[in-house]
């Protein structure tokens, strides 16, 4: 495989089979899909061993028993289930537009890691967005998410950009190239090397803290968030807390302030 697409999930069948069928759509076709499933029910299994026998790409699912948010732990163990040298980030609740791979596979480069971003639709829109939607493409027409009640917004030139326009607007947008979660992409070997996530980091921040010990090593980032574009399916967020937050902007702190590089609770964690 050239490359490996990471995401998470969390009893959020819906939306994974939506995910799912986005990435077999792709333009680009030679790359495996590896689900990091944080603790779901057993219908989470079985709605991924049906799309197997539905899609050309391998679906490898890493599975971890629940013990409360631990995504974290469960994309180090997709890292290292991952059979590539380059691996895309995604979330179980973000759909891909058909040459979203390819975006990453373009821009990808030695020393850089990639930071994308994604448009958040509202519940309604979410449950409109079909299959057949998805085939066609139809999700990601602004013409079509207008129909179903998408209000205006600057934003919404995500839909309308691409080739030449979307690579202007890479350079030109004041957006930071952080590394964010629904959407980041990087070499493997650098990966390995800052030892993956910090474990001891649960929701809020966790993406970015890594993005940070990529530069700390030496690392630079690249802004595609106007060439891959996905669309973010609405959801309830039962597991954020003030305290978690707390925590992690600390350990974000530090992270910048000492300069960190390699986390002591990562992906060595799980060999």
């Amino acid at each position: 495989m050239t490359v490996s697409v990471i995401f998470s999930t969390y009893n959020s069948e819906a939306w994974l089979e939506k995910v799912i069928i986005g990435f077999s759509v792709q333009t680009f076709k030679d790359f495996e899909i590896i689900i990091a499933d944080d603790g779901s029910r057993e219908a989470t299994k079985n709605v991924i061993d049906k799309l197997r026998t539905e899609i050309d790409n391998p679906i490898i699912h890493v599975w971890q028993e629940d013990n409360g948010f631990q995504k974290s732990q469960i994309l180090n163990k997709a890292i290292l289930a991952s059979t590539s040298d380059y691996l895309i980030f995604t979330d179980g609740d973000c759909i891909p537009r058909e040459d979203f791979v390819q975006a990453h596979i373009d821009a990808r480069e030695e020393g850089f890691f990639l930071s994308g971003g994604y448009y958040k639709l509202p519940m309604d829109i979410s449950n409109a967005i079909t299959r057949e939607a998805i085939v066609t493409q139809s999700c990601f027409n602004l013409h079509w998410l207008r129909s179903k009640g998408l209000k205006w917004s600057t934003k919404n030139i995500k839909f309308l950009t691409s080739g030449l326009l979307a690579k202007i607007l890479n350079l030109i947008t004041t957006t930071n190239a952080s590394w964010n979660g629904h959407n980041s992409s990087g070499w493997k070997k650098d990966l390995l090397a800052v030892n993956g996530f910090n474990q001891d980091m649960q929701y809020g921040g966790q993406d970015r803290e890594l993005g940070e010990r990529l530069v700390n090593k030496g690392l630079k980032s690249k802004q595609i968030r106007y060439s891959a574009i996905c669309v973010h399916l609405d959801h309830k967020r039962g597991y954020v807390n003030e305290e978690t937050w707390k925590k992690n902007l600390s350990i974000r702190e530090n992270t910048r302030n000492n300069k960190v590089i390699k986390t002591l609770i990562g992906i060595d964690s799980n060999l």
